[in-house]
């Protein structure tokens, strides 16, 4: 089996969704340890690149186990990352020197949608 993401050690104000890959986690999480689904953007070794790459707004909480054999992790377009939780939506983008990031990785991102 593929490795599991952190999983939030709690639920409160200091969640943070990342902004590629929806995972969710605490801050200090992403800043000990990274996302594990988007490892070029090193958080891990910047921590000013959490608050870059995650975000507090999000919506709603999904917890996948088995993000290949589940139909909801393919419809949210998570079915290729790691077992974790991840969030339904987040509001806002990605800096465009993130997103040429992701371009230079050769990774797909794809902007929240406009309300």
């Amino acid at each position: 089996m593929t490795n599991a993401a952190q999983i939030p050690t709690s639920f409160g104000h200091e969640l943070r969704a990342c902004l590629r890959c929806r995972l969710v986690k605490t801050y200090d999480q992403f800043r000990e340890s990274g996302c594990e689904n988007c490892s070029f953007f090193k958080m891990e070794e910047d921590h000013e690149r959490v608050a870059d790459c995650t975000t507090p707004n999000f919506t709603g909480i999904i917890s996948v186990m088995d993000p290949a054999r589940s139909w909801a992790a393919r419809w949210l377009r998570i079915g290729k990352y790691v077992p974790g939780c991840y969030t339904l939506a987040v509001s806002e983008a990605l800096s465009e020197d993130l997103q040429a990031l992701c371009e230079e990785e050769r990774v797909q991102y794809h902007p929240p949608k406009r309300a």
